[in-house]
């Protein structure tokens, strides 16, 4: 046999192992969460209430009243397993940050985070970890006012901006949501390209086969889209 065939075969051999291996992997995460539960009561969350959950702990944020935590408590129990009752697209800028938003403590969110807040194939796989292994009942899109990507992607679709490295890939997801609400003639075409920016990946997560749309058909799953305001901290559902 040739050296590339046997290459090839070996090749082969290992990704038929990795599937496998990753596949019991994955059916063991699954084993042990069979509903949307919360780890502190056992009770099943729905979408309705992890959203619920969501602002309640952003009323505090803004109030500054978050409630206190010992971060050392439930530490062992949360490296045994994870129970997130919401999942989060946010953006990668450093003065948004879901878990102080929302008041939340470690294990509570599942977390996605771009310069954008928009939904790729890595962030979508994410995604479907979340909702089909850790049965997150809520998906939240976050975007957040005077985004720098945004303003950027703005800058390139009206001035033919070039930008440099990896940039132009933030600007091709971003860009739809910006030439719409340019060609509607948008007042404010930041603001309104923020919001809606995040009503399209909320509906392109509605439409996600084969797992995303689902369960969202099957109520398993709500998805719902925000934005967070860095003057305030307040989070508007959108």
């Amino acid at each position: 046999m040739c050296e590339r065939c046997i290459s090839d075969a070996r090749r082969a051999g290992l990704s038929r192992r990795f599937f496998l291996t990753a596949g019991v992997g994955f059916a063991a995460g699954a084993a042990g969460l069979a509903s949307p539960a919360d780890a502190r009561t056992g009770t099943v969350v729905t979408g309705d209430e992890a959203l619920k959950r969501l602002m309640a702990g952003n009323a505090r944020y803004v109030a500054n009243k978050p409630r206190r935590r010992d971060f050392s408590a439930g530490r062992a129990a949360r490296a045994r397993s994870q129970h997130p009752f919401a999942s989060i697209v946010s953006c990668a800028d450093s003065r948004v940050a879901p878990e102080l938003a929302f008041d939340q403590s470690a294990g509570d969110l599942f977390v996605v985070r771009v310069a954008g807040n928009f939904v790729n194939e890595d962030g979508l796989a994410s995604l479907e970890f979340g909702a089909a292994i850790l049965q997150s009942p809520l998906i939240m899109v976050l975007g957040h006012t005077r985004c720098g990507a945004i303003a950027s992607t703005i800058d390139v679709v009206k001035n033919g901006t070039q930008l440099p490295g990896h940039l132009p890939a933030l600007v091709s997801a971003i860009r739809p949501a910006v030439e719409a609400v340019q060609k509607a003639g948008a007042a404010d075409l930041l603001a309104e390209a923020t919001e809606a920016n995040v009503l399209l990946n909320v509906e392109r997560l509605k439409t996600a086969g084969p797992i995303i749309a689902q369960r969202v058909a099957e109520k398993k799953l709500t998805i719902a889209g925000g934005v967070y305001d860095l003057a305030t901290g307040k989070v508007k559902l959108i």
